[in-house]
C-alpha cells in the first residue's frame, strides 16, 4: 500500500497541471496512467492534427498572393506532412513527458486506476500485478473523455476511424467519407482533403459548428466547398459494412462507397470503469462539479474532477485551466488556506462559463471566445452584435487577396462591456486572444478606444468594430 497526500488519475495535460500545481503548494502527488504520459491532446488531438493542418493553411495563403502563387505550384507533399506530424506527436513515445513529470517532483504510476472507496484507488499494473494508493487529501479524476460511436448496423465490423485513427493514419485514404458538422469533423475534412483525399462529409442538421454564430459554420462551409469538400447536410447514416472497401447507407436508401469513414459525432466521458459506484456516482457519466473542482455528491472535499471528464469545456486549454486552479485549491484546503470563491478569484474556473476560447483550424479559421448571441439573449443579458466584413480591414486585405472574413462584438448594452467575439477568416486564431483579455477582464468600451491597434495590421478590426457600435 502506498501513501500519498494527492492521488490523479490520468496523466494528460489536464492531470498533468493539476499534479504540478498541488506538488507546488507543497503535497506529495502520484499520478496513474494507464497509456502515454501527456494524454490525447499530445498524440492524438491537438498536436497531430494541427501538424496536419497547418502545411495545407500556409501552402493556401501563398497562393492567394501574387508573386508567392507562382512560386506556390505543385500540390502538398503528403509523405513529408506525415513524417513531420509524426514528430510532433513524438512518434507515439512518451519518454520526454515522463522525464518532465518526474523532473517536477511527481510520482508515476503505470496501469489502469479506478476508485476502490474513500481516497482510495486501485491500480491494475502492466505486469499483472496490483496496486493499491491511498490519499491524505485528494483523489483528482482527469481521465478526459473518448469518441462516441453512433448505434449502427454492421459499425464494429467497419472498423470506423474515430479522431484517433484521423489523426494518426500512416496514408492518404483514396475517398473519405467525414461523419458529423463539428470541430474534428471540419479539421479533418480540411486537412485530408489538402493531402489529396476525395471527402464527403455527411451533416445531419443543417449548419457546420452549431455552437459557434451561424455566419461562422456558413464560411467554413464555403471554403470546404471551394477546397473540393462535398459537403451535405440533413444527411443521416443508418448502416455500414465493409468488404474491401466501405459502404454506408444513407437515410433514404441511398449508398455511399468509400475507403475509410470518420465519425465525429461526439465524446463520451471516460468514466465507465473508473469504480465511481464505490464512492456513489454513476459510472459512464460526467462526474459534476462546482467552481472549485469538488465532485458533486462526495461528502468529505476529497474527489475532484477535472477536465473534460467534468462536462464544464471540453477543451485542452479549458482542462489546463482547471488542472491549475483545482492544483492549488487542493493545495489551500490541505494546509488550512481560506479560499477567494469570488467571480474570477483564484480559488474557482470562472473562464469556464463566461470567457473559453476555441479556435477551428479551417480554411477560414473560425475562433470565438465568450458568449454568441444567441446564447446572451437566452441568459437575460440586453444586448447588440456588432458585425463587420473583416475583409475590408487594410490588414486582411494585404494579407490575402479576396480575403474573406466576418467579426462580431456581442455587448453587454447596461454595462457596456463584451460579452463575446468571433472572428472568422484566414489567420484569425492570433486575435482570439486579445478578445480573450477584453472579456475576460470586463473592459469598459470606452476604455477599448484608447487600445490602438498597429495599422495596417488584421487587429484593426478592433477599431471597426468600435467605430460600428458607436454610430
Amino acid at each position: 500500500m502506498d501513501e500519498f497526500d494527492v492521488v490523479v488519475l490520468g496523466a494528460g495535460p489536464t492531470g498533468e497541471n493539476l499534479a504540478d500545481r498541488a506538488h507546488a503548494g507543497g503535497l506529495s502527488v502520484a499520478v496513474v496512467e494507464d497509456e502515454l504520459v501527456g494524454g490525447e491532446c499530445s498524440y492524438w488531438a491537438c498536436m497531430p492534427s494541427k501538424a496536419l493542418l497547418r502545411p495545407p493553411a500556409a501552402l493556401a495563403n501563398a497562393r492567394r498572393l501574387p508573386g508567392a502563387r507562382e512560386a506556390a505550384g505543385g500540390t502538398l507533399d503528403a509523405a513529408a506532412v506525415l513524417r513531420r506530424r509524426d514528430e510532433f506527436a513524438a512518434h507515439w513515445k512518451d519518454g520526454g513527458q515522463v522525464d518532465w513529470l518526474e523532473s517536477a517532483g511527481l510520482v508515476l504510476v503505470r496501469g489502469r486506476g479506478r476508485l476502490d472507496g474513500v481516497r482510495r484507488v486501485i491500480v491494475d499494473t502492466p505486469d499483472g500485478g496490483r496496486r493499491v494508493l491511498t490519499a491524505r487529501h485528494a483523489v483528482a479524476v482527469c481521465t478526459g473523455t473518448r469518441a462516441a460511436l453512433p448505434d449502427l448496423p454492421g459499425l464494429a465490423e467497419v472498423r470506423p476511424w474515430t479522431s484517433r485513427e484521423a489523426t494518426s493514419s500512416s496514408r492518404v485514404p483514396g475517398r473519405l467519407a467525414v461523419v458529423g458538422g463539428g470541430v474534428v469533423a471540419c479539421e479533418m475534412a480540411t486537412a485530408w482533403r489538402a493531402l489529396g483525399s476525395e471527402v464527403v462529409q455527411l451533416v445531419r442538421g443543417s449548419r457546420l459548428m452549431a455552437r459557434m454564430e451561424p455566419f461562422a459554420g456558413e464560411l467554413v462551409t464555403q471554403g470546404l466547398r471551394a477546397a473540393g469538400v462535398d459537403v451535405r447536410f440533413g444527411t443521416s447514416v443508418t448502416g455500414a459494412r465493409r468488404d474491401g472497401q466501405v459502404t454506408l447507407t444513407l437515410d433514404g436508401g441511398e449508398t455511399l462507397t468509400v475507403d475509410e469513414v470518420l465519425f465525429a459525432t461526439g465524446r463520451k466521458p471516460a468514466t465507465a470503469d473508473l469504480g465511481l459506484e464505490t464512492v456513489g456516482l454513476n459510472p459512464g457519466r460526467p462526474i459534476e462539479v462546482d467552481s472549485t473542482g469538488l465532485a458533486a455528491g462526495v461528502p468529505g472535499e476529497w474527489l475532484y474532477a477535472a477536465g473534460d471528464v467534468n462536462g464544464r469545456a471540453l477543451l485542452t486549454h479549458q482542462g489546463k485551466y482547471q488542472g491549475r486552479i483545482f492544483g492549488a485549491v487542493i493545495a489551500d484546503r490541505a494546509a488550512g488556506r481560506a479560499l477567494d470563491t469570488a467571480d474570477w478569484g483564484r480559488s474557482v474556473a470562472t473562464a469556464d462559463e463566461r470567457a473559453v476560447p476555441q479556435v477551428v483550424f479551417t480554411d477560414p479559421e473560425a475562433a470565438a471566445v465568450g458568449l454568441t448571441l444567441e446564447e446572451a439573449e437566452r441568459a437575460g443579458h440586453r444586448v447588440r452584435a456588432v458585425d463587420y466584413d473583416l475583409g475590408s480591414v487594410a490588414g486582411a486585405s494585404l494579407h490575402a487577396d479576396g480575403y474573406l472574413g466576418r467579426a462580431r462584438a456581442v455587448v453587454d448594452l447596461d454595462r457596456e462591456v463584451l460579452l463575446g467575439a468571433t472572428f472568422v477568416g484566414g489567420d484569425v486564431a492570433e486575435l482570439l486572444h486579445s478578445a480573450t483579455i477584453a472579456v475576460t477582464a470586463e473592459v469598459p468600451i470606452s476604455r477599448l478606444w484608447h487600445a490602438v491597434p498597429a495599422y495596417p495590421t488584421i487587429s484593426e478590426i478592433w477599431l471597426r468594430l468600435l467605430e460600428t457600435y458607436r454610430g
